[in-house]
């Protein structure tokens, strides 16, 4: 295509270059315009290298990423690392119409800022201390420790299921503190400690009932307990009640896991209580299952569940079993001797073989 370019547009583009009307290259434009050699003039604009991405590669890639963060920030949140602080205290704040909340300053003042003379004990979560709330009332403060293998989670899970459970030989739950770090169950108080203190320990207890008194040299008066047939058939009786409402008259079905001596309180009347939620387990779904977390103390928990991980109520009643013939036997469960083998009462009782050889051992220990 030749022939000149219309005159006007020549005018137009001397116009828009009237600042640089003397510049050399503004002349060899005009002449290229007149001459019409500007269309002829190759228009070089940039060829995409092998190397550059496509618009959809670039998409892809960052859907990719983004995933991959998401997925990233999704397992942090369900170990709990990126949830907020707070959500396990609003847990227990929903708690509060079945449970009572109670402030660390009331807890402190109770248990004299937690007083190494106020340790009664050492429970599932860690230590356990005595105290006395303002209106006078006598509790037990079980603190959760740091190095405990429950976490917050099992801890909210104890609260919800005691809470709502309510029964004579149960120990009752008071109520809850959670306030920074410390993290804190507040029970009723036991007077006689455990059964297993009643039935092995050589040490001498406050007893208010059935109790011999003892006048020792520095003039104190110190109790020690006495359980006779009648006692020990009574606290017999109340274990198998609790563990009754727990296994079949609860609303929610529960396995204990743990059935012991030292999971069985006696309050001041001698009368039994289970204790100790926090290897409980619930089930909900089927009569039988099989359990990913084995909870119990050796010695007290059933072959199949020991060995299996096969869990039912039936655990349970084989831990009592165990625990009756601690009452009956007056014996622990595990005795350990140096340079010997855990010895546990199921071996003695294999030992004598029959039912007539365990009575007449059990004459001449008692009559």
């Amino acid at each position: 295509m030749r022939g000149k370019f219309p005159k006007l547009l020549v005018k137009s583009m001397k116009r828009r270059n009237h600042n640089k009307c003397t510049d050399e290259s503004n002349i060899d434009q005009e002449n290229s315009w007149k001459n019409g050699d500007f269309l002829r003039k190759r228009i070089d604009f940039p060829i995409p290298s092998e190397n550059s991405l496509s618009a959809g590669a670039i998409i892809g890639i960052v859907i990719a990423v983004l995933f991959t963060v998401l997925l990233v920030l999704s397992i942090f949140w369900w170990k709990g690392c990126l949830r907020p602080k707070d959500t396990l205290e609003q847990d227990l704040k929903g708690l509060g119409q079945h449970t009572g909340i109670f402030t660390l300053r009331q807890i402190r003042a109770a248990t004299n800022n937690f007083d190494p003379a106020n340790k009664i004990g050492e429970g599932g979560f860690g230590p356990v201390y005595k105290g006395r709330l303002s209106d006078g009332t006598i509790i037990a403060v079980k603190q959760l420790s740091s190095k405990s293998k429950q976490g917050n989670r099992e801890f909210v899970n104890e609260i919800g299921m005691i809470s709502a459970l309510q029964h004579p030989h149960l120990v009752k739950l008071y109520g809850c503190c959670i306030e920074g770090n410390q993290l804190l169950l507040i029970y009723e108080y036991m007077e006689n400690n455990s059964l297993a203190r009643a039935l092995f320990s050589q040490e001498k207890y406050q007893l208010k009932l059935n109790n011999d008194i003892h006048h020792y040299n520095d003039g104190t008066a110190h109790y020690s307990l006495k359980l006779d047939w009648t006692t020990r058939h009574k606290i017999c009786i109340g274990i198998a009640k609790g563990l009754a409402y727990l296994h079949e008259e609860s609303r929610l079905k529960i396995v204990h896991r743990d059935i012991k001596a030292t999971n069985v309180l006696l309050d001041k009347n001698l009368n039994q209580k289970i204790s100790d939620f926090g290897l409980a387990k619930l089930d909900e779904e089927d009569n039988t299952h099989i359990s990913t977390r084995i909870a119990g103390t050796y010695g007290y928990m059933a072959p199949e569940y020991d060995m299996r991980g096969y869990l039912t109520d039936k655990a349970d009643v084989y831990s009592f079993g165990v625990v009756l013939l601690e009452i009956v036997s007056g014996r622990s469960n595990t005795s350990v001797k140096p340079k010997e083998d855990s010895f546990y009462l199921l071996d003695w009782v294999t030992y004598y073989n029959n039912f007539t050889s365990i009575i007449w051992y059990l004459k001449i220990t008692y009559v």
